[in-house]
């Protein structure tokens, strides 16, 4: 379902030119090791690249039934914010704790009873910090069934989310970053 062979390949033309592809010995946050690292948080600071990922996006969730766009504090932030933008959706931000001050909570924008979150995710991998928000929605009383993903890096997540009932939708692969490298 996501965008032409041409738009996926002029992402992926994109993200290599701010430099969000590299190549090396890294190890990821879950403490496996890679031979590459995505660093969409250079994506989201080069304008152009936040603006081709978020028509990407728009383009894929026009036909869902979606009451918001919504992303994890920090990595989520400019995608869902630029997404939120391009489509139209109402933001939701997801902190990864209730905050202790002020008026408290986990959401920055309206989570009402029902209302169906369209969730935008930088990179995943096995899915973890994405599940940890849709949990929280849940609970909340709201509806996750579809991610978006920039990157999946192919490493269980799109399974993991299935799991939960929730379908991962990558605007590129890994594979396709590392193969057209």
């Amino acid at each position: 379902m996501p965008g032409s062979e041409n738009s996926k390949q002029l992402l992926i033309d994109a993200l290599k030119a701010c430099g969000a592809v590299r190549f090396g010995d890294f190890t990821l946050a879950s403490g496996k090791k890679s031979t590459y690292y995505i660093d969409i948080k250079k994506a989201s600071t080069d304008p152009g690249t936040l603006r081709t990922i978020a028509q990407e996006a728009s383009k894929i969730i026009k036909d869902m039934q979606a009451d918001s766009v919504g992303g994890v504090v920090l990595g989520g932030v400019p995608l869902a914010t630029a997404v939120s933008l391009e489509s139209g959706l109402p933001l939701l931000l997801i902190r990864k704790e209730d905050k202790g001050y002020g008026t408290g909570g986990r959401f920055v924008g309206e989570l009402r009873q029902g209302s169906r979150v369209l969730l935008l995710e930088d990179v995943t991998t096995s899915g973890g910090s994405v599940k940890d928000a849709i949990e929280a929605i849940r609970a909340s009383g709201g509806e996750v069934e579809t991610v978006i993903t920039v990157v999946d890096r192919e490493s269980g997540a799109t399974e993991s989310l299935a799991s939960m009932g929730v379908r991962l939708v990558p605007l590129v692969r890994a594979s396709d970053l590392v193969s057209t490298a």
